[in-house]
């Protein structure tokens, strides 16, 4: 089943059907363990409206509400291949490299609610950076218990410049203002996701697509659980909390997102996040 936030209220699409909720708190209604079980008792005894599918077309809003967004790094090869040749002129890929094989995941906050836009929105590249790109990401919804309740769609902005300049300039190639984006729902469902589900990204600059790739996310190196078990270990999440789970897609060294750009990333079973990138 899929869980929309709109303005209008929670919707829930489940087999064709549409059902408004009687819970109109966000962060209430997502912050439950067994959640997949609770969402499907609750159903039972709500009336489908398919007129609330027009809703989801027009009205949706980012499907977070008072959560944290947090993020890992070097997940994949791919961005392990990346970090170490961005950061190669300062001497800082090595750090990429033993942390892409230690035990220890990278796990960095990436943006408070009020800085983390949804569909159609608007994403910014910062004015003090010249090479950014998208990092379209798995998007886990962990309950205040620990437990991975759903999936989303993440788009974690970043700014490769700047953290090629020095590792310890990470934040701020990560955080700022319009830099994650998260939608279009949050996708619960009884088991984990299928590891053969793939992530595709298309950016489009004016009529042309200006590059697309796609990857599985069987290629993680870690397990979404593992990457959890990490978060939670000194860390309390009193309404739950989004983590992003790294990216395998990175756009040739020669690219870099312009004003005006449609960033389009799609899961299976969750559907398609896009932003315009502000100019």
């Amino acid at each position: 089943m899929r869980i929309y936030k709109t303005a209008q209220g929670i919707i829930i699409s489940r087999h064709q059907q549409y059902f408004l909720t009687e819970e109109n708190n966000w962060n209430a209604f997502i912050n439950r363990s067994d959640l997949y079980k609770n969402v499907s008792n609750e159903l039972q005894h709500l009336k489908p409206d398919n007129r609330l599918k027009e809703l989801i077309g027009s009205a949706i809003l980012a499907p977070i509400g008072d959560q944290e967004v947090w993020a890992s790094g070097v997940t994949y090869f791919r961005s392990r291949e990346a970090r170490i040749e961005e950061s190669k002129d300062t001497k800082g890929g090595d750090f990429y490299s033993r942390v892409y094989d230690a035990e220890r995941p990278e796990l960095f906050f990436k943006a408070p609610a009020s800085r983390t836009v949804g569909p159609g929105d608007e994403v910014r590249i910062r004015r003090d950076s010249k090479w950014n790109v998208p990092e379209p990401e798995l998007t886990l919804f962990i309950c205040a218990e620990g437990t991975i309740e759903g999936y989303t769609i993440g788009n974690d902005m970043s700014s490769r410049d700047i953290e090629g300049e020095n590792p310890l300039y990470l934040p701020q190639a990560k955080s700022y203002n319009g830099a994650a984006s998260l939608g279009p729902c949050l996708l619960v469902q009884e088991g984990p996701i299928d590891p053969d589900t793939n992530i595709a990204i298309e950016i489009i600059r004016g009529s042309a697509v200006v590059f697309s790739d796609q990857i599985s996310i069987n290629q993680m190196r870690r397990k979404h659980t593992e990457l959890v078990s990490y978060l939670f270990r000194e860390l309390d999440f009193p309404l739950g909390v989004f983590l992003m789970t790294g990216t395998g897609i990175i756009p040739a060294d020669d690219f870099t997102l312009l004003g005006g750009d449609v960033i389009k990333i799609a899961i299976a079973g969750i559907g398609a996040l896009v932003n315009t990138v502000a100019i």
